[in-house]
């Protein structure tokens, strides 16, 4: 018997009980098959594969053909969890109409349940659009990567009372306009918590302390996979990455002596 799938309702739930909300990225099979087996409730096929797996420096060269292209191998793989497919950069900045096409290519050729996408007030009218449509939206504010030039960095978002204020009408207006989820990313740990408080919907914090009602992680950087840098709220659950590291060296030294394959490896 198939698992019951999380949904956005059942999320909301869990926020009213007090229960949090575990969420990891993935963008293959096996890792979407080991996250949903481990009990994540939302799968993000993040935009952050820019980095990741393809080695871009940010997540702005992601196409909707390649998102489209993880989404629907993760939507496939994953039984429980709720899969999101993260709307690329230009991908719905330009008008609703846009925004809605191509938020309908997720749901309809990729088979998410959902899909994110960043930034504040600004984006209300698309957001709206989208679900009157049909189609679940996360929102994303605080330090949206999308936006990394003109943030000049990945620098901490809402670290003054304006900056703090703003944040949390901003969350106001996208639950007004119908997201069924919010993530908060690099915001200080009270101005999450104000904000997780304010709002009905859940609010998925990654770097923003533990008043949000659930957390979010890319999988490679728990697991000591991506290495280039490490922001301060990574914790490091494994390091697979040097695991892997230590296995293909040993097999390059053992096929290069003869060692490998012996008898017991050979027919």
């Amino acid at each position: 018997m198939a698992p019951k799938r999380v949904t956005a309702d059942s999320l909301r739930e869990m926020k009213a009980n007090g229960q949090k909300i575990a969420m990891l990225t993935a963008y293959d099979c096996l890792m979407a098959q080991m996250i949903d087996e481990a009990g994540a409730d939302i799968i993000l096929v993040g935009d952050s594969v820019a980095m990741v797996f393809a080695g871009y420096e940010n997540t702005l060269p992601m196409t909707m053909q390649a998102m489209i292209y993880h989404t629907e191998i993760v939507a496939r793989c994953a039984k429980r969890a709720l899969v999101v497919g993260d709307m690329p950069f230009m991908s719905y900045q330009v008008e609703p109409s846009q925004a809605l096409a191509n938020a309908g290519r997720f749901i309809q050729e990729a088979r998410a349940h959902a899909v994110k996408l960043e930034g504040g007030r600004a984006m209300a009218t698309t957001i709206r659009r989208i679900v009157r449509s049909g189609i679940p939206v996360m929102g994303h504010i605080g330090l949206t990567p999308q936006s990394v030039y003109k943030f000049g960095g990945y620098t901490m978002q809402g670290s003054t009372p304006e900056e703090a204020q703003a944040l949390i009408e901003s969350a106001k207006v996208l639950q007004d306009n119908g997201i069924f989820a919010l993530v908060v990313e690099k915001v200080p740990s009270d101005v999450a918590a104000r904000i997780a408080e304010t709002v009905e919907v859940p609010v998925i914090g990654i770097g923003a302390g533990p008043g949000c009602d659930g957390q979010v992680l890319v999988a490679h950087d728990m697991l000591g996979m991506f290495e280039r840098f490490k922001p301060k709220f990574v914790k490091r659950y494994a390091q697979v990455g040097a695991e892997m590291r230590k296995a293909f060296d040993q097999y390059v030294k053992e096929v290069k002596s003869g060692e490998f394959p012996d008898a017991e490896h050979s027919y």
